[in-house]
């Protein structure tokens, strides 16, 4: 059995990880409510009762009250702190009186981000720090200077990406003497393929993705994390209702469903679970503060164990309208 990049470089052995987008109530300025603190600690203690230490953030998620949320609830309770590896994304800037929406891998945006990330969250260190999507006008050796600096001072302990090719990564990594530990792409049952079918890959809108380039190869060689955001795609195989599905979508559900029933598990975990199953070892970050589906999550790891290679073709092929190449 294959383990995690993560675990081997003794970083964190949960082999599900919760997004914390949701966290702080809406995306603008209001404050947060105290119905919000109060429903991040629950979705808290539900992952960590699960077995889930990994908790994923970015500066940008609720416009940093995510952040500012869950630094209230460890404020409440520091203890919790040691039980948690906690990384944050920075990078991506909305439009405001100075530009337009836009990437931003400057050395003085990622220091300063970080410090607003670590105030916010009351840490005095990330356990992983992420650029959050490529940035066009990226300068590597920019980065590597951030990087060394947020090192040298304890700020952070270790860096990744989000959403880069192969290519991307060797040119970041070329100049930097950290080595990147994970890469964070959008991955679910119904947006993954692993031979060329002539998808193309938006690498900034995460449409699809598509592995044949090898760099799932590429990222399980160098011991890189890979890690799946929106690995539930928004519900459609777990019971959201409000979706409009298509035909091999409505089957694949119907498989979904039974498959759990059979199992007696959830169908979380099955959708879980079959991302779970390759031998990459991917992590599924599961972006939800409701208590009950962060539960439902929960039997992914052992799904993913039991899944044989014939189910988890099955639900390949049905996802797909039952065509493989």
């Amino acid at each position: 059995m294959r383990t995690m990049p993560l675990e081997k470089r003794e970083i964190t052995s949960s082999r599900l990880a919760l997004g914390c987008m949701g966290f702080g109530g809406n995306w603008d300025r209001s404050p947060i409510s105290d119905e919000e603190i109060l429903k991040t600690e629950k979705a808290i203690d539900a992952a960590l009762s699960s077995g889930i230490t990994m908790f994923d953030h970015a500066d940008i998620y609720t416009l940093g009250k995510a952040e500012e949320a869950f630094g209230r609830v460890l404020t409440g309770n520091p203890s919790l702190r040691d039980q948690m590896v906690i990384q944050s994304k920075c990078g991506i800037r909305f439009a405001d009186d100075t530009g337009p929406g836009r990437y931003d891998f400057s050395k003085e945006h990622i220091l300063r981000s970080v410090d607003g990330i670590l105030q916010r969250l009351t840490v005095d260190h990330l356990d992983i720090l992420l650029l959050h999507r490529p940035d066009p006008l990226m300068e590597p050796e920019e980065v590597a200077e951030a990087f060394q600096q947020l090192k040298t001072s304890g700020k952070v302990l270790h860096f990744g990406v989000s959403n880069m090719n192969k290519a991307q990564i060797q040119f970041l990594e070329a100049y930097s003497d950290e080595r990147l530990v994970v890469n964070q792409l959008e991955m679910s049952l119904n947006k993954l393929d692993f031979v060329d079918q002539g998808v193309h890959v938006n690498q900034q809108e995460g449409t699809s993705v598509n592995f044949a380039d090898g760099l799932m190869e590429y990222c399980m060689m160098e011991n890189i994390q890979i890690q799946a955001w929106s690995p539930l795609a928004q519900g459609i195989f777990s019971g959201n209702k409000s979706l409009e599905l298509s035909d091999a979508e409505t089957k694949t559900k119907e498989l979904v469903e039974k498959m759990a029933a059979d199992k007696r598990t959830t169908r979380e975990a099955i959708v879980l679970g079959w991302l779970m199953r390759h031998p990459a070892k991917i992590q599924p970050v599961i972006g939800t503060s409701n208590v009950q589906r962060i539960i439902d999550a929960g039997d992914a790891v052992r799904q993913s164990e039991i899944m044989t290679r014939e189910e988890w073709y099955a639900l390949y092929a049905a996802s797909r309208g039952n065509k493989l190449p």
